[in-house]
């Protein structure tokens, strides 16, 4: 059974301007955002998947965005462990501990990063292939190129490889917004977001590239979860739904408006456990 971790949205709120969907003026309507979350949760229950939470903490806004935080995995011969991010922003910077320490109570063995004068977002510019071969590491926003090669360093003392890809549009701030692995072959990317270079590293290490539009990769429809037979979505378009059929892939919309005032959606909000 899968296991996400999530954290409940007690404290959510737009209090700065982080990325270009934030704005001061988009007030969070908090009993909305918590049905949101807790249909999400019920969604991946539904789909086969053992939820467990964190604590959230009062003054950290953002922490519902379980993605962010560290980037955990598993390799044989080491087990399972957890990278500390190094996020950009203050506020973000101290969730970092929370997270760490339950990753910490939970046996995962951390990797503490020197990042310097480097960023680093876990999840959020960290995505794993399906089948552990690799790691896809966006860097231009959040993520630092520096920051990225300390993590690439550290991942290839365990045998695995790193692909760098640039962004470059800021509505694409994080990788998980316009990259979205389906399956082993097969990937959702919005073109848009990368640099020439990323763009056509993608094109070779997938065999089959699905493009999203700028619209639906802005209202995150790239920023799905991909489980069990489902493509958990906030939005739906007829082009994304055909191909969605042809990769086995059905279609289940969960509201996310709420956290989307945030620049976040559903993949935002977990962290897939090893």
């Amino acid at each position: 059974m899968p296991t996400v971790l999530l954290c409940p949205p007690h404290y959510f709120d737009v209090v700065d301007q982080k990325n270009p969907y934030m704005s001061r003026e988009s007030a969070v309507d908090r009993v909305k955002a918590r049905t949101q979350w807790e249909t999400l949760c019920g969604v991946l229950q539904q789909n086969g998947c053992e939820v467990q939470t964190i604590d959230p903490v009062d003054g950290l806004e953002d922490m519902v965005f379980a993605a962010n935080q560290v980037f955990v995995g598993e390799k044989i011969g080491y087990g399972k462990f957890a990278v500390p991010s190094r996020m950009v922003y203050p506020s973000r910077h101290r969730e970092v501990p929370f997270y760490a320490d339950w990753f910490r109570a939970r046996d995962y063995k951390l990797i503490d990063l020197d990042y310097g004068d480097d960023y680093l977002e876990g999840h959020g510019d960290l995505l794993w292939h399906p089948d552990g071969s690799r790691i896809y590491a966006g860097y231009g926003f959040r993520s630092t190129l520096g920051g990225v090669e300390k993590f690439a360093a550290a991942m290839s003392e365990m045998g695995i490889p790193v692909v760098s890809l640039q962004l470059v549009d800021p509505y694409c701030y994080h990788l998980d917004t316009c990259l979205c692995p389906l399956n082993n072959d097969a990937a959702l990317i919005f073109p848009g977001a990368y640099s020439a270079e990323a763009l056509a590293s993608l094109h070779k290490l997938w065999k089959r590239v699905h493009l999203l539009t700028a619209d639906e990769a802005h209202r995150f429809m790239g920023n799905g979860i991909v489980i069990n037979g489902s493509y958990i979505t906030p939005h739906m378009t007829p082009p994304l739904e055909a191909i969605l059929h042809q990769e086995g892939l059905t279609p289940v919309i969960v509201d996310t408006s709420e956290f989307e005032k945030a620049g976040g959606s559903c993949f935002c909000m977990k962290t897939f456990l090893p």
